[in-house]
């Protein structure tokens, strides 16, 4: 591919010409080794005073990260492997601005500058705040990022703050780019590394992996990539016991006791091929796969059950597999003097999933008397133990084309169209063996409750940025999405027709009956017929529905350049989120929540010193605050209004073998009017309002309100300040190098729930501090490294957990006679390990 001294296109993105002199060299000709053995190519270069270049692509080309408007942390491939990353769990610790909430393996919600409620990242809930990209294709599916391998990827980049006009809907509050290393034509070489490590009160887990970089001829190259991870266990699912009340049937799980029983096997490939069709055109298929195989839950319990950290009582067997494949293609050129990109992928991911919820069925039974329900064919009562099986189907489908106007002009023109289709096939089989058959949904072998359903969300956009050059100092950029989203939900979910009864109608007709939605006498509209099954596996149809909505997202944006290596920029932009289905029939669709953020950011580098930063306030509005309600469904309403203010600042230094970086961020993130547990058209933040009785969709609301957080709150999960620090010295040692390193990070703490009672239930998160330590040495072909992550054996938690309402299973009144069981994710313990690894 030719260079001009305008710019060109690289890999789907735009090299700035102003740049071009200092990059270009990265990019094309310097394709050294680092010590993980990846491509450094595009990370850095040493200027004067060993000014680092590092190239991100967060206006969808190239440029240094000093040179972009955007409050953005990149991480490359060699500091990807100096810290010790495997995982998104691992990256988010340096990530000042951003916050991570797991639920077990492969379920993770990532919010950015404390713009969280508290999603349960449900299947039938909100889609996430947060987008996911590798390379071109955004990956985030419904229940949140994809847990990919990090291993051979050129950089993460962090790009924090609405990024709806590039991005779209899926990157209301920031978004996370995973890019990979691409193959090089310029030669054929690889490499390959392998890991030992034992986990403090756990196991030994160990890795494999490496990467083939072969030159197919000088304009064409393939690279192969694979990975091999046995991530050892650490808890321990310890003997317990427990005596159901209605039956006195007392269960244990003796055949289930095993220490660590959380281990995790990963494996995977990237295939990428890249051919140079001429001077002006590129093409990149690139085809990626993953398996991971979880044993166990990685959670701690925190109940009178347990006697120490790190240990549960599980009384059923649980495990994870997740599957999934991406084939996406990109083709770049040239139309005149103008640069086109398309691109377009296609995700497919299977979860299969076994878990306990035998919480559920004991706490049901102690405070309600629920064991009574759970008979078998005889009528003599069972074991109401429940465990769940579930399977959950993600396709994806995506498109996306741009045209850019030549770079070096002063007017400056990006725009594109965009669509996807995600849909989720979702199962989930709750069962009490031996239940008998009136009591088993249709079609199931002991299902007490079936959840299967179909959901489809679909995406359009048009979108566009100018940029215009006032002087060579300041440039104003505008920018502008129109977009419309479409979203159903169909199937069925409930119990048998013994299980569900009728109700009398919500809007008082009288002599109506309204069919329970929550099971097979749901399946008939007022006292209709019963809904045949349209999704395959289902006994009928009790739910139905389709919300669509479309709308425009704006940004404006002022940079001001006072010398080539100091900027500061002013922004507002805007990003919102589809709405969606509520499954429980007697609750209306909810609607789209957005984000307008305001912010003043600078950018600056003084010959080993590198100091950026940014200021903002965000406003959150007609949030989607999603929590469970009766029988345990997700419920989700737009029910209030927040405010988050901050700052967020990283300062860097480098000179000689020296590095160290210090990095954090402070958010004052608050709702700013009371949240009602829904809101009245009226006045929805009047928590004594009820629904009025004409016929809308608020009738369907409940018959009272209440006031689930004042004004004044704090947003969960997110803490108020998160800060890291990282020291690095590099020294030769004879004809090798050597170095050592430490890096600190630190969360403080945070509530667990925007709802005041349902936290102080569950309580906050405890501030907690990591420290991780490497020494090591290399040379041109060999490296060798010792390290420890979580040095000092936090245990720091990022996410709680119930299996109900917390108002039952937290047992607030201690009427269980056992308190509360909650379920904490917890920070791996002290990880010590070696790693050695060679280039070829």
């Amino acid at each position: 591919m030719a260079i001009c001294a305008q710019g060109t296109f690289l890999g789907g993105i735009f090299v700035d010409h102003l740049k071009i002199s200092r990059i270009a060299a990265v990019l094309l000709t310097g394709t050294a080794l680092s010590s993980a053995g990846a491509v450094v190519a595009q990370e850095q270069a040493n200027g004067p005073a060993d000014r680092d270049i590092i190239i991100v692509t967060a206006q969808k080309r190239a440029q240094d990260l000093q040179d972009v408007p955007v409050a953005i942390t990149a991480i490359g491939t060699e500091k990807l492997d100096q810290l010790q990353v495997s995982e998104l769990q691992d990256v988010v610790k340096f990530l000042p601005s951003v916050t991570i909430q797991r639920n077990q393996e492969g379920i993770t919600q990532i919010y950015f500058r404390g713009v969280a409620s508290g999603e349960n990242a449900n299947h039938s809930a909100s889609l996430p705040t947060v987008g996911t990209y590798l390379d071109e294709m955004p990956i985030t599916t419904i229940q949140g990022a994809l847990d990919i391998h990090s291993y051979d990827l050129a950089r993460v980049e962090a790009l924090a703050g609405p990024q709806g006009t590039l991005y779209g809907a899926s990157s209301m509050a920031g978004t996370i780019k995973m890019v990979s290393n691409p193959p090089d034509p310029t030669g054929t070489y690889g490499a390959a590394d392998v890991e030992l490590n034992s986990v403090a009160h756990g196991g030994v887990g160990y890795t494999g992996e490496g990467f083939a970089n072969v030159a197919l001829s000088p304009n064409a190259a393939l690279r192969v990539v694979g990975w091999y991870r046995h991530d050892a266990g650490y808890i321990d699912n310890i003997f317990g016991s427990r005596t159901y009340p209605t039956s006195g049937i007392t269960d244990d799980n003796a055949d289930l006791v095993e220490e660590d029983y959380n281990d995790v096997d990963t494996y995977g490939a990237r295939i990428a091929l890249g051919i140079e069709l001429s001077d002006s055109w590129t093409i990149r298929p690139t085809i990626m796969g993953q398996v991971q195989k979880a044993n166990g839950n990685g959670v701690q319990e925190r109940s009178a059950a347990v006697t120490d950290k790190l240990q549960t009582v599980q009384y059923n067997p649980e495990r994870r597999d997740d599957r999934w494949m991406q084939a996406a293609l990109t083709i770049e050129g040239k139309i005149g003097n103008w640069d086109l990109v398309a691109t377009g992928g296609h995700l497919r991911r299977k979860n299969e999933l076994e878990f306990d919820y035998s919480d559920y069925a004991y706490f049901y039974d102690k405070l309600f008397g629920y064991g009574e329900y759970f008979y078998d064919n005889n009528y003599d009562l069972i074991n109401p133990n429940q465990y769940i099986q579930a399977q959950d189907t993600y396709r994806r489908n995506f498109g996306e084309i741009r045209i850019s106007s030549p770079q070096e002009n002063r007017f400056r023109v990006i725009a594109g169209l965009f669509a996807q289709r995600q849909s989720h096939l979702i199962e989930q089989n709750y069962i009490v063996d031996d239940l008998a058959d009136i009591n088993t949904v249709p079609g199931t072998d002991s299902n007490v409750w079936l959840t299967k359903q179909k959901r489809v969300d679909r995406d359009y956009a048009a979108f566009g940025e100018l940029t215009y050059d006032l002087t060579e100092q300041l440039s104003l950029t505008g920018g502008a999405r129109i977009y419309r989203y479409k979203n159903s939900l169909v199937g069925f979910f409930g119990f048998a027709e013994n299980f569900s009864g009728d109700r009398d109608d919500p809007l008082g007709t009288p002599g109506v009956i309204v069919r329970d939605g929550t099971g097979v006498a749901g399946c008939g509209i007022l006292d209709g017929p019963v809904r045949p099954a349209i999704v395959d596996g289902t006994p009928c149809t009790n739910l139905d529905k389709v919300t669509s909505d479309n709308g425009a997202i704006y940004k404006l944006n002022a940079t001001y350049k006072f010398t080539p290596d100091v900027l500061v920029y002013a922004t507002w932009s805007q990003g919102f989120r589809p709405g969606g289905i509520n499954r429980r029939g007697t609750l209306p669709p909810y609607g789209s929540d957005t984000l307008d953020n305001y912010e003043i950011g600078w950018k600056s580098q003084f010959g080993p010193f590198r100091f950026n930063g940014a200021v903002y306030q965000e406003d959150w509005n007609n949030i989607q605050l999603s929590f469970l309600g009766e029988n345990g469904l997700t419920e989700i309403r737009n029910a209030g209004i927040a405010r988050i203010r901050g700052i967020e600042a990283e300062l860097g230094y480098r000179q000689g073998g020296f590095t160290m970086s210090l990095s954090g961020s402070y958010n004052d993130a608050k709702i700013t009017r009371d949240f009602c547990a829904f809101a009245v058209a009226a006045d929805p933040f009047d928590c004594t309002l009820t629904a009025p009785d004409s016929q809308t969709d608020e009738d369907l609301l409940p018959e009272e309100n209440s006031l689930l957080a004042q004004a004044g709150s704090r947003l969960p999960i997110t803490a108020k300040f998160k800060g890291n620090a990282l020291a690095r010295y590099e020294f030769p040692i004879g004809n090798w190098d050597g170095h050592v390193q430490m890096a600190v990070s630190h969360t403080g703490q945070r509530r667990s729930d925007v709802r005041d009672f349902e936290n102080g239930i569950k309580g906050d998160f405890p501030a907690f501090t990591t420290a991780d330590v490497s020494i090591g040495i290399k040379a041109e072909t060999y490296r060798i490294e010792l390290f420890a992550t979580n040095l000092f054996d936090s245990n720091g938690i990022f996410n709680t957990s119930v299996q109900c309402l917390e108002t039952t299973c937290g047992d607030p009144d201690g009427e269980s006679n056992t308190g509360p069981v909650f379920y904490d994710y917890a920070v791996r313990p002290r990880t010590i390990g070696i790693k050695v690894g060679t280039n070829f």
